[in-house]
């Protein structure tokens, strides 16, 4: 499907990006664009893959006019571009606003007016029932994706997007902090060791994002169902894979955190639709127009629960490990450690 074809990537500098770009680059695919602001981080891509398919361009997804320079002859986006650190954006609630919804709105604006085919906005868990800067301006970036997928002829420009939780080993999670805590022999710093997060891998970042192409309708939020752990077992977990005995320091939670992560509300659970590993979540296709929709009897109510890493299968310590040595990440600093 992607043969010949043209992505670009926003925010294609970070991890998503770059898992994103591994998996393709040795496909029939035409053209890789990685679209960031960060001339570092393209310098070193360059310069480490050296691969003709490659495309640079700075720009910032806040400034209209730079990704209109990046949308010649592209075909598809992966919209990844976001800030997308809880404490940091509740210390700067405007800048998150400014690249998580108003750089969508840019990059959705800019994909409609050169009629890319295909769109694929990513969200995050925290956009379910929000309560921090962060997850309030991703929810708002879900609504402005399925808002614009209604302007649009889907067979011109299909937008959708996808939602998903803790990216393990991502840059600035918390397992590359503990184990750089473990190499350095100080405490594990957990927030509360009863807090539970979704565990994803990149690999299956990317594979939501490639089922939510092939599978979503306009204005879909497609999730994928994720085991959960404790931080404390996570802790735990790490500690025990690196054969370490640090201490694990409590510090309590930090700027805007929760106790549990939800991947689907209640809401969307009663509408979603169930493909196996994945959910689907329709949008609401109806106008302003409420009264031509009424039928008689009210909606049949639901006990159906909201989907989150409390209620979703928990991982104990063993399991934790064997998830975590999924991960090359993982594999290669223990090899590092113990021949050190």
């Amino acid at each position: 499907m992607f043969n010949n074809k043209t992505l670009l990537i926003t925010g294609g500098t970070g991890s998503f990006g770059n898992a994103v770009m591994e998996r393709f680059l040795d496909s029939d695919i035409k053209e890789i664009r990685i679209f960031s602001r960060d001339e570092k981080k393209q310098d070193d891509m360059r310069k480490k893959y050296r691969n003709n398919k490659l495309k640079f361009y700075i720009g910032d997804v806040r400034d209209l006019a730079s990704v209109k320079n990046a949308m010649h002859g592209v075909d598809y986006i992966f919209h990844a571009a976001a800030l997308k650190q809880v404490p940091s954006c509740e210390f700067f609630p405007m800048e998150a606003v400014k690249t998580n919804v108003i750089g969508t709105d840019n990059v959705l604006t800019a994909a409609i007016e050169y009629g890319i085919k295909k769109v694929i906005c990513l969200s995050t868990d925290k956009a379910a029932y929000p309560i921090n800067a962060m997850g309030i301006s991703k929810a708002m970036m879900e609504k402005v994706f399925v808002a614009k997928s209604k302007t649009v002829d889907p067979e011109r420009t299909h937008i959708c997007g996808t939602r998903y939780g803790n990216v393990m080993a991502s840059r600035g999670s918390v397992i590359p902090l503990f184990i750089d805590q473990i190499k350095k022999g100080e405490p594990l710093t957990v927030t509360d060791p009863n807090m539970t997060r979704f565990l994803m891998s990149l690999e299956e970042a990317v594979e939501l994002v490639v089922f939510a192409f092939q599978n979503a309708i306009a204005g879909d939020v497609m999730v994928q169902k994720a085991p959960a752990c404790t931080i404390g077992d996570l802790a735990k977990a790490l500690k025990e894979l690196f054969n370490a005995d640090n201490e694990i320091k409590v510090i309590g939670t930090r700027h805007g955190e929760k106790l549990y992560e939800t991947l689907l509300t209640r809401e969307e659970h009663i509408v979603a639709e169930d493909f196996g590993g994945f959910y689907r979540v329709p949008a609401d296709q109806r106008d302003l127009n409420y009264d031509k929709y009424f039928a008689e009897g009210d909606r049949e109510l639901s006990t159906e629960d909201e989907y989150n890493s409390h209620n979703t299968i928990q991982l104990n310590v063993e399991q934790i490990k064997k998830k975590l040595l999924e991960l090359e990440y993982v594999r290669n600093e223990i090899k590092g450690w113990v021949y050190s």
